[in-house]
């Protein structure tokens, strides 16, 4: 059972940064734009690529393809493994324009002095789970001392495990804490080389199989860990093309409102499901209590930002980023923000 286990998930390996990234050509300012480069995390378990959320449904629906057609613009999807740590690399390396991101890699990358800019959310309030050895007996945060966790470093799951830990007046130290990425963890919980993991719908999976416990996620929490997602841009594509910025937010806006239509679940688990190659039941109890018109939702509200905020002061808090910086001013002029509100007795 363990050899098929890590052969499954060995499928999640992160590939060396310049097997992946090396044969991108790199932004040419004031050059005639031919190609619009993005960058998402690959979350899927199969051969296929998939990063959940808005991506997968823009990619089936082909929207951003159609919108840019006409101006002989191509769009190049580019997977990641190696998630948030190796797309900043691609962003300070001029590799990428645009990137789906969870919020801590996001706002390591800011913090770290690679300019980008703020365009939209993509998600809010996405759970995460306790993943522990079966019998370990691990039962809350506070069985966790002393015991090896691992926990994927640079990534929005590190921050969802030191919110949650923070809730418990616990941290990082408390801990044996080992950084592996999100399929070295399933392997290494599944083959009992360590007491326990933090992460998403990968846990799930592995609980499905008998090979791991999930005692608590962070509903259970009140909230606390739950991650943000989000979309960022290359500021010096921003500042070269601001007029192609604001039509890949407007291009996107159909899959947005696919997705916060409820109506739409089982299709969206179905969609997920084949490609990211997990079991349709593990995203069906993943998402029964979750309405996707509250977690898809792209608008920067003033709710966001200020969870976004939070982000930012807990990851300097933890050492995470070296100084915090206000979320605020991190906005780029085309970022999605909340429609005006109309005032009542008109124009007077």
């Amino acid at each position: 059972m363990n050899l098929s286990i890590n052969r499954v998930f060995s499928l999640f390996a992160t590939p060396a940064l310049a097997a992946v990234i090396g044969w991108m050509p790199t932004l040419a300012q004031g050059a005639e734009l031919k190609q619009i480069r993005i960058a998402v995390p690959d979350l899927s378990a199969g051969t296929q690529h998939s990063g959940g959320g808005i991506t997968d449904v823009l990619q089936q629906q082909q929207l951003l393809e159609k919108a840019f057609a006409a101006d002989g613009i191509s769009i190049q999807w580019n997977y990641f493994k190696g998630a948030g740590p190796v797309i900043n690399e691609a962003f300070a390396n001029g590799q990428v324009d645009f990137a789906y991101l969870g919020d801590l890699a996001a706002i390591i990358g800011k913090a770290n002095g690679v300019d980008t800019r703020l365009v939209a959310a993509t998600a809010r309030g996405v759970k995460h789970y306790l993943g522990v050895v079966p019998g370990s007996g691990i039962k809350t945060l506070q069985d966790l001392k002393g015991k090896r966790v691992a926990v994927f470093r640079g990534t929005a799951t590190q921050l969802s495990f030191d919110a949650a830990l923070a809730s418990q007046g616990l941290s990082e130290k408390d801990l044996k804490v080992i950084n592996l990425d999100f399929s070295a963890a399933i392997a290494a919980l599944a083959a009992r080389q360590i007491d326990a993991t933090w992460g998403s719908t990968g846990i799930s999976a592995l609980a499905d199989r008998g090979l791991a416990e999930l005692p608590l996620n962070t509903r259970d929490l009140g909230g606390a860990g739950n991650v943000q997602a989000v979309l960022v841009a290359a500021g010096a594509f921003v500042d070269a093309y601001p007029a192609v910025v604001e039509k890949f937010v407007a291009a996107q806006q159909p899959a947005v409102q696919w997705l916060t239509d409820d109506a739409n679940k089982d299709a969206y688990i179905q969609l997920v499901s084949e490609r990211a190659s997990y079991p349709p039941a593990i995203l069906q109890r993943d998402l029964s209590q979750e309405r996707l018109s509250a977690v898809f939702d792209s608008t920067l509200d003033p709710d966001f930002l200020a969870r976004l905020q939070a982000s930012v002061d807990l990851a300097a808090q933890q050492r995470l980023i070296r100084k915090p910086f206000k979320v605020d001013q991190w906005l780029a002029p085309q970022a999605t923000r909340p429609a005006p509100v109309a005032q009542a007795g008109g124009q007077g």
